[in-house]
């Protein structure tokens, strides 16, 4: 009699994506809104408003003034990154006066990405304070906008004061592939410190 030959092949179940929340911070008009849409594989959730005359005494809009809306709560995106690795993408509002979010945005947050414009890169410093002192891991992305003059990496470090073991990168906030390799390094770099906490204790 004969018999068919069993299959040696064997389904495995899907696996469960680790997911994970990195914020993107950073002053008004960075390029936020346009770096959690450009790498987001779903329609990103907006809460943009049309900036109003009322508005113009507390945002300064000095070199970037063709800006004509702006976040009022927070971008959210989702990208996967590998198959067992996914990533929630929450941007947070720029100006002083909707900080009050940050504190509920960052709850849970693995790391951030603090975006800088060399333009008006004292915007920066707030950002950067927020998370040193919260110990949340983040990378600087210089996003490198048309017509801006371009500095070397070593003065842009230097000027904000970064510590030597915070990563700054160049990026293009519209490119995909450029936003991905942000996102790569600051997970990596969260990572790391997740799994050698004295690292950060000693920063």
């Amino acid at each position: 009699m004969a018999f068919g030959r069993s299959s040696t092949s064997r389904t495995h179940p899907p696996v469960e994506p680790m997911t994970l929340k990195i914020l993107v911070a950073g002053g008004f008009g960075v390029g936020k809104t346009t770096l959690v849409g450009a790498v987001s594989e779903i329609r990103p959730l907006r809460t943009e408003e049309v900036l109003t005359e009322a508005g113009r005494p507390v945002d300064d809009l000095h070199g970037i003034e063709n800006k004509s809306t702006t976040t009022v709560a927070m971008d959210f995106g989702r990208i996967t990154l590998r198959d067992d690795l996914v990533l929630y993408l929450f941007g947070t509002p720029g100006q002083d006066r909707f900080w009050f979010l940050w504190d509920e945005l960052a709850q849970g947050a693995l790391g951030a990405i603090v975006l800088a414009d060399t333009r008006r890169l004292e915007d920066s410093f707030a950002a950067i304070d927020y998370f040193e002192r919260r110990g949340i891991p983040f990378t600087v992305a210089v996003n490198c906008f048309e017509g801006a003059r371009r500095f070397p990496a070593d003065a842009v470090r230097g000027a904000l004061d970064l510590d030597p073991e915070v990563e700054l990168l160049m990026c293009d906030a519209r490119d995909r592939e450029s936003v991905k390799n942000v996102l790569v390094a600051v997970v990596q770099h969260a990572l790391v410190l997740a799994e050698h906490p004295t690292a950060a204790a000693t920063r």
